[in-house]
């Protein structure tokens, strides 16, 4: 089976990639369970708490990263090293996810057969 790796790298509400990348993730988990989802860069903060999306004119899709259980994905990794970069630690990010170093990142995307970046 096919293994599709959903990567965010962008920061949120500059533009519409992490709303996209976020729609695109919830549909194609009603076709294959095979899904691993990366967050490194500036996309760990699509995760981030507290946004004030209004303050920016952009519509508040955050929250809806939670959804990502009750779809049962379950494979979700935040770079740590980004987490760092931007100050960030695990108490401060929307939903649970495992925070590991760049070189798991790296060996989880290469068991990916398909990867769609935002």
């Amino acid at each position: 089976m096919t293994t599709l790796a959903f990567v965010f790298n962008s920061l949120p509400h500059s533009t519409a990639k992490g709303r996209e990348g976020l729609d695109a993730l919830l549909a194609t988990s009603a076709f294959t369970e095979d899904i691993k989802v990366f967050f490194v860069g500036a996309g760990v903060n699509q995760l981030r708490q507290n946004q004030h999306s209004a303050d920016v004119l952009s519509r508040d899709y955050i929250s809806a990263f939670k959804l990502m259980e009750l779809y049962d994905i379950e494979d979700v990794f935040v770079c740590e090293q980004s987490m760092l970069q931007y100050q960030l630690d695990s108490e401060q990010l929307v939903i649970g996810a495992q925070v590991v170093e760049t070189g798991e990142i790296a060996k989880q995307l290469s068991l990916c057969h398909k990867v769609l970046t935002f």
